[in-house]
C-alpha cells in the first residue's frame, strides 16, 4: 500500500534547514536563556527534504498489468519528496522520453536534454518490468514504436554513466526474472541494481540510493 511505501521511502530523505527562521527553536532558546540569564526566544528555519529524485516510468504494453502498483509508488514518492520529477518511456530508454503520456507523440523530451537538465546529484529510480524482446535493447531499430538510430543499451549506458545512483524497481516477482532474458540484460546494464517492487525491494533500493 501507499502508506507502507511512504515509510520505506522516508529513509531516503535528506533533511536540512532551509528558508526563513520562523520555527520555534526549543533547544536554542534554552541554551540562549541559560547563557544570558533572561528569556531569549530563538527561531530556526524549518527542516525540509532536499533529496532530489527522478522517476523514469515504463508505460504501456505489459506494464498495463502493473499500473496500480506503479501508481502507489508514484503517490508515495510525491508525498515524500519536494524535489521530484518524472518522465515516461516504453520498454527501454531511447533518444526521447515524455512528461505527459497523453502527449507522448506531440511533445516528447530529448533524452540528451534530460541528461543535461538533471545533474549527477539526482537519484534515479526506473520503474518497469524489463520484459521485451532482447533486440529492443541490443539493436538499432529495435524499438517496437519507432526507428531508433542507437541501441537502447547505448542510452542505458549513458544514463548509468551520468547518474551513479540508479536503481531499477521491477514489479515482476524476483523468482520469475530468470524466465525473461531481457530482464537479465537490463539488470546487467544498471550494474545489478535491479530490485523487486515490494516493500523489501524498496528497502534495498533506498540503501543503494543512499550510498
Amino acid at each position: 500500500g501507499t502508506r507502507n511505501m511512504k515509510v520505506a521511502l522516508r529513509k531516503l530523505r535528506r533533511l536540512t534547514r532551509d528558508g526563513a527562521a520562523d520555527e520555534f527553536d526549543l533547544s536554542g532558546t534554552i541554551d540562549a536563556t541559560a547563557r544570558k540569564g533572561w528569556l531569549d526566544i530563538r527561531h530556526q528555519a524549518a527542516r525540509s527534504n532536499q533529496m532530489k529524485l527522478l522517476l523514469l516510468l515504463d508505460v504501456g504494453g505489459s506494464m498495463d498489468d502493473h499500473v496500480a502498483l506503479a501508481d502507489q509508488l508514484f503517490s508515495a514518492a510525491r508525498s515524500e519528496f519536494s524535489h521530484l520529477e518524472h518522465v515516461y518511456f516504453h520498454n527501454c530508454l531511447y533518444e526521447r522520453v515524455w512528461k505527459d503520456n497523453s502527449r507522448r507523440w506531440t511533445d516528447p523530451t530529448s533524452t540528451r536534454e534530460l541528461l543535461r537538465t538533471y545533474g549527477s546529484d539526482w537519484r534515479v529510480v526506473i520503474v518497469g518490468d524489463g520484459s521485451m524482446s532482447p533486440y529492443e535493447i541490443t539493436e538499432p531499430g529495435g524499438s517496437v514504436e519507432h526507428w531508433n538510430e542507437e541501441a537502447g543499451a547505448v542510452w542505458m549506458q549513458r544514463l548509468v554513466a551520468h547518474w551513479e545512483r540508479v536503481v531499477w524497481l521491477n514489479p515482476v516477482p524476483e523468482e520469475r526474472w530468470p524466465w525473461t532474458p531481457s530482464i537479465g540484460l537490463m539488470n546487467q546494464l544498471v550494474g545489478g541494481r535491479m530490485v523487486p517492487l515490494t516493500l523489501d525491494g524498496l528497502e534495498r533500493a533506498v540503501r543503494l540510493l543512499r550510498h
